[in-house]
């Protein structure tokens, strides 16, 4: 896949003379076949900072559209789940993580964790299955921070040259939440890390505690990665109640020079 729109450039950046209020108004009509939307306040459980986000109200509406979708990818990016949340309140709260470094998102969502990554001082690349994830990300980033990421449609399973071109020489931090949900994920992620991180690259990876998880981080081990003990857990409480209950992991994996 490439870039969102036909003939758009990777950061789709609208009029680069527009201020920020022309910007978010150019968003905004672009996001017209999404739906209505509505703006939902997110609260990182640790820090206490409060981002306030765009959500689509027709999820139903989102599904159909998927209907006929090869990758079966349902609009999971359009709900607020906890993974994404705990990572950003990660980066609120540790911004050297990011700060300075070029980083890229694998899964943007609807933003939350970009928005933390751009306010701690991060150079960083959304990606997204979804170009209406890509433009809410942008929105909700711009909104928030001030600031837009660089943006790339992809499909992270088989990802085009776009996405190696940006990398350069690699990313120095790849964040990632709740990316993995089945089996067939693990190998096509290993395979994409390997190619994506520079040498001595961090990956953040947010997870609510799936057993693929469990098996993706064993594997790295095995592919040389070295992975922080006792990684931090946040327990919320998170915006949907029924996520109430739900722990999610933060694994901080580092790549070994060979």
């Amino acid at each position: 896949m490439g870039t969102i729109g036909e003939g758009e450039p990777n950061d789709m950046t609208d009029d680069p003379g527009l201020d920020v209020a022309g910007r978010l108004a150019a968003l905004r009509r672009r996001l017209v076949p999404a739906g209505p939307l509505t703006e939902v306040d997110v609260r990182l459980p640790n820090t206490g900072r409060t981002f306030r986000v765009l959500q689509p109200q027709d999820l139903d509406r989102l599904i159909d559209a998927v209907e006929h979708d090869p990758e079966q990818n349902l609009p999971y990016w359009a709900e607020l789940w906890p993974s994404g949340i705990a990572l950003a309140d990660l980066l609120v709260a540790e911004p050297d993580l990011v700060r300075g470094r070029r980083v890229v998102e694998l899964g943007c969502g609807l933003g939350v964790t970009a928005i933390a990554a751009l306010e701690a001082g991060a150079d960083l690349t959304v990606t997204d299955y979804a170009p209406e994830s890509l433009l809410l990300c942008r929105y909700s980033a711009l909104a928030n921070a001030g600031l837009e990421p660089a943006a790339l449609h992809i499909n992270w399973r088989q990802p085009p040259a776009e996405l190696f071109a940006a990398a350069g020489a690699g990313f120095p931090v790849v964040l990632a939440a709740d990316v993995l949900y089945e089996s067939r994920d693990v190998q096509p992620l290993l395979a994409l890390l390997d190619r994506l991180a520079a040498p001595s690259a961090d990956v953040l990876l947010a997870e609510p505690g799936r057993p693929v998880a469990a098996r993706f981080v064993e594997h790295a081990t095995l592919r040389g990665w070295t992975v922080e003990p006792d990684p931090p857990v946040w327990e919320g409480p998170w915006p949907d109640p029924r996520d109430q209950g739900t722990r999610v992991t933060v694994h901080r994996l580092r790549r070994v020079p060979s």
